[in-house]
């Protein structure tokens, strides 16, 4: 993703903002930092990882975001997002531009929220996105179709850091 498209999304998001919101908070209760594994090796480093951003954002949106090991939603995650709205009600048509785009990309409008903020960098962000992918793959081999789609995302999510900054 360039510089250029990113500049683009940020023009064209003040038509959609709220729908673009709307959308966003659809994504907040099946958020992936909320759906943990079983694997202790795994758990390990969620733990390491997620742990640290689920308590800024608890913090950060006054949500309680409750974890599961299983693929049931959680009621409180469904009953929660005011925070979270507010904060996105809050963005530029820049900021909220790239945190649609970092949101979709890592499947997580948690780890957007951390990016966008300045809580994450990039690279920490792609590595707690993709921490399980990273994973399997470590644990069963490298899939080169998997390798270029995950380096492709690495770097939209540097441009979108870059994007921030300027």
């Amino acid at each position: 993703m360039t510089i250029k498209k990113l500049n683009q999304a940020a023009q064209e998001i003040a038509s959609y903002r709220d729908d673009i919101i709307a959308k966003l908070m659809q994504y907040a209760a099946t958020d992936m930092l909320l759906f943990w594994g079983t694997d202790a090796n795994l758990l390990e480093k969620q733990e390491k990882e997620w742990t640290p951003v689920l308590n800024w954002a608890r913090e950060e949106f006054g949500e309680k975001y409750k974890t599961t090991k299983s693929l049931d939603v959680q009621k409180e995650n469904l009953d929660s997002g005011k925070g979270l709205k507010s904060f996105m009600e809050k963005l530029s048509d820049k900021q909220l531009a790239a945190f649609y785009l970092a949101a979709l990309n890592m499947r997580s409008v948690l780890l957007a929220s951390a990016l966008v903020k300045g809580k994450l960098n990039a690279e920490q962000a792609y590595k707690a996105a993709y921490l399980e992918e990273l994973f399997q793959a470590d644990a069963w081999g490298k899939d080169a179709e998997a390798e270029a789609r995950r380096h492709e995302r690495h770097q939209e999510l540097s441009d979108i850091e870059l994007f921030l900054k300027k």
